[in-house]
């Protein structure tokens, strides 16, 4: 039952991140068009999506709540800043995603509205994910980093790359849906973010063999943790051809799979830790009549019918989207 809800916890995550992440990404890019119907093109192909890829942030919070409650106490105690401003931004767009379609005189408002508030929350997420993978200040498994615990060059480095991954997968999203100047322009800035995402990875690489951190030896230990790179690399290829052969299909995916590569090799890197390296997996779980209780309404019903949802939402809203705003 502890591996069910652990196959669980990683599936929310991971459909959150590659969900949630392009519709965060399109908020960013949507700080820089200098034309409304060009921003108002790129929203649009979000607007079927976006607050139900939120939903599966929720099903992640459930999880940890319900199922491993020991690092729900722990993360929420650790990153209590972060995971305020990451809510202060999700409301945020959201507000701001419905006030500027109906408002003029504050429109530009609402705009910067929405694509700070992706911004805070993609930052805030990439920071909370570094600080787990440079290891929170812990003695005998309770969290005793301080306020502050979370922060450091490391963690707003990874804040800044999260930013710009998800920006990159909003672009490729953009050129899945999109025709016209809002896929042309997108696919121009593939490459740029890219290129960007690369750096990150090698700055993150290098912090890492500096600082000695303590993921490094699970590498070490785990030599087919090295397959995820792999794929990694191999998607970013296939994402380069698709980039010089103007491929609207493949972009998207590829940055999808190096996105689940990466996820796959922090996953079992951390592996069988839930806060690394502190509390294991046995130690965090509820109780087995807790997780058995959750089973028939979490996992029986509302998870199935959750994914049952977005491959429909998915399925009505295939294709790509047009309007009069693609040629601004």
């Amino acid at each position: 039952m502890i591996m069910f809800w652990v196959a669980l916890l990683a599936i929310s995550i991971l459909i959150y991140l590659l969900l949630d992440g392009f519709d965060l990404g399109v908020g960013i890019l949507s700080l820089f068009p200098n034309s409304e119907p060009r921003r108002r093109a790129m929203l649009g192909a979000i607007a079927p999506f976006w607050d139900g890829n939120e939903t599966w942030l929720v099903v992640t919070g459930v999880i940890l709540w319900g199922a491993f409650p020991i690092v729900y106490a722990t993360v929420l105690s650790a990153f209590y800043i972060p995971v305020i401003f990451m809510l202060l931004g999700l409301i945020l767009r959201g507000v701001a995603f419905e006030f500027r379609s109906k408002s003029r005189r504050s429109r530009g408002i609402w705009t910067v509205a929405f694509g700070g508030g992706s911004l805070v929350a993609s930052f805030m997420q990439g920071v909370m994910v570094g600080s787990l993978v440079q290891g929170l200040p812990m003695v005998d498994g309770d969290y005793a980093g301080g306020t502050f615990g979370w922060f450091s060059p490391f963690s707003v480095l990874c804040g800044l790359g999260l930013c710009l991954g998800y920006a990159l997968l909003g672009a490729c999203w953009l050129v899945r849906k999109r025709v016209g100047a809002v896929r042309d322009v997108a696919r121009r800035q593939i490459p740029v973010l890219a290129v960007g995402v690369l750096m990150f990875l090698v700055a993150v690489f290098s912090f890492a063999l500096l600082d000695h951190l303590p993921i490094l030896h699970r590498w070490i230990d785990r030599p087919y943790l090295f397959v995820f790179p792999g794929i990694g690399a191999a998607a970013a290829c296939v994402l380069a051809s698709s980039i010089l052969r103007h491929d609207d299909y493949w972009p998207f995916h590829m940055v999808s799979l190096i996105f689940a590569a990466a996820f796959g090799t922090l996953a079992l890197s951390f592996w069988p830790y839930m806060v690394p390296f502190a509390i294991t997996i046995d130690q965090a779980a509820a109780p087995h009549s807790s997780l058995a209780f959750m089973f028939w309404g979490e996992g029986l019903f509302v998870f199935p019918l959750l994914l049952l949802y977005t491959a429909t939402g998915f399925r009505v809203f295939k294709g790509k989207f047009y309007s009069a705003s693609e040629h601004y």
